[in-house]
């Protein structure tokens, strides 16, 4: 089986691409960044089985090359998950079109790749931040509920699923999407194209370093999943035999507050000290409410990895890779 994966330099995207060539795939990575020493070294056991194609997916003339290419011959099955993560207000303002012309005009360009070399299947890696606004204590996020996402970001990832859903029905093309939650883990870093790091990067980073964790006083919990547990599960979406559904939820299904985060710290490093105005603990419990999990699980799937042992698996990676940044 051959997959192709856009952005498979990125952080989901290598762990897409590590987690496909593990189960035995040949994998095309498709990505504006040629593949550094860190990301050779992190996909270094599998690099018979990968291709690493350097190539902007909004060009168009540039992805028609490549789709015509030899390095394609056999690919069935394209998971795009290239992206723009543009989530700060000011990125947002500053750089309104570009995010709109990656997270949208790449889609589009994926999706005519996938239909010119007849693919059997089209995955597009979606973000649960389309649900912002919608959750509530007690709340399930399922994917079926109505929408009106109001940040570019959230924007583009949500008109991209529609699209998605759309050329599959017009053009012969088995489509689905994924929406994720938030990911942590190996090969978070930033780029041009993922500027805001999340929490557990910060912390991480403080605990390798050996430095007090500070936690500031608006910080909360949040929806979050260990990152090669994400791409078993959009692997096995991408592999199902049959898919019941166009829309998936990609989650741990268990939301953390922030004093649960805490605690996963101290099991995992009992010195750990923290510090700043969020420290004392006392905050409110989660209640954004949760991204249902029901399809995932009907798939089979189940996470190897709780909020206390995805943590500690982060911190060992982070001293062994090593990558103390």
């Amino acid at each position: 089986m051959a997959t192709a994966v856009s952005g498979g330099t990125g952080f989901v995207g290598s762990n897409i691409v590590r987690m496909l060539a593990e189960r035995g795939h040949r994998v095309v990575s498709l990505d504006i960044a040629p593949p550094n020493e860190m990301v050779l070294k992190y996909l270094g056991p599998w690099e018979d089985q990968i291709n690493f194609v350097e190539v902007d997916i909004l060009d168009t003339d540039a992805l028609k090359a490549v789709a015509e290419s030899s390095v394609m011959d056999g690919v069935d099955r394209i998971i795009h998950a290239a992206v723009y993560t543009s989530t700060l207000p000011e990125t947002e303002r500053d750089d309104s079109k570009r995010i709109i012309d990656v997270n949208v005009g790449c889609t589009i360009n994926l999706l005519e790749m996938a239909r010119g070399i007849s693919a059997k299947r089209f995955l597009y890696v979606s973000s649960g931040g389309v649900y912002r606004g919608q959750g509530g204590p007690g709340k399930v996020l399922t994917e079926d509920l109505p929408l009106l996402p109001e940040s570019f970001y959230g924007v583009t990832k949500f008109a991209s699923e529609g699209i998605t859903k759309r050329y599959g029905e017009l053009h012969d093309l088995e489509t689905v999407s994924v929406r994720l939650s938030s990911p942590y883990g190996p090969m978070e870093r930033a780029t041009d194209y993922r500027i805001k790091m999340g929490i557990l990067y910060d912390w991480t980073r403080s605990v390798v370093w050996g430095e007090p964790i500070h936690v500031p006083a608006q910080v909360g919990g949040g929806d979050w999943m260990f990152v090669t547990d994400k791409a078993e599960a959009i692997a096995t979406v991408s592999d199902a035999p049959v898919l019941e559904h166009s829309m998936y939820n990609i989650t741990q299904g268990d939301p953390t507050s922030l004093e649960g985060l805490m605690d996963a710290f101290r099991q995992a490093e009992p010195s750990v000290e923290f510090t700043g105005p969020g420290a004392g603990g006392g905050v409110a419990p989660w209640d954004q409410g949760r991204m249902g999990v029901s399809r995932l699980r009907s798939l089979g799937f189940r996470p190897k990895y709780n909020i206390v042992t995805g943590v500690a698996e982060y911190i060992k990676w982070r001293r062994e890779f090593p990558f103390l940044d």
